[in-house]
């Protein structure tokens, strides 16, 4: 089992989770983070973490479409394994439905 980034991560991305990660996980993109399953030790010290509460078991009903995006995406965007200032505008984003669409295919850039 492993954990997963789901929706609501997306225009917020806040990185609490990475910083708490034992085995620096997480991969970043323009306005989402991801979580490679096969990399994920199923501590869940990240669930609680995150302020978006985007980050789900594998095994919860929500996560099956966004563990094919987390493994997708963790193959080709950067490690992320410090904590960094989250969108500008991400509290406004925050528990907003219907984001999927807005999700940007291209890598975090420093």
């Amino acid at each position: 089992m492993a954990y997963v980034v789901t929706e609501n991560c997306i225009r917020c991305k806040y990185t609490d989770c990475v910083e708490v990660c034992p085995v620096d996980c997480f991969y970043a993109g323009e306005n989402f983070l991801v979580i490679n399953p096969d990399e994920c030790i199923d501590c869940g010290v990240c669930e609680p973490e995150c302020p978006a509460e985007a980050i789900v078991p594998d095994s919860d009903g929500n996560a099956s479409a966004w563990l094919e995006i987390n493994t997708k995406y963790a193959a080709v965007w950067p490690n992320m394994t410090r904590k960094i200032a989250p969108m500008p505008d991400a509290d406004e984003w925050n528990n907003k439905p219907g984001k999927a669409d807005m999700l940007s295919p291209e890598p975090h850039k420093d």
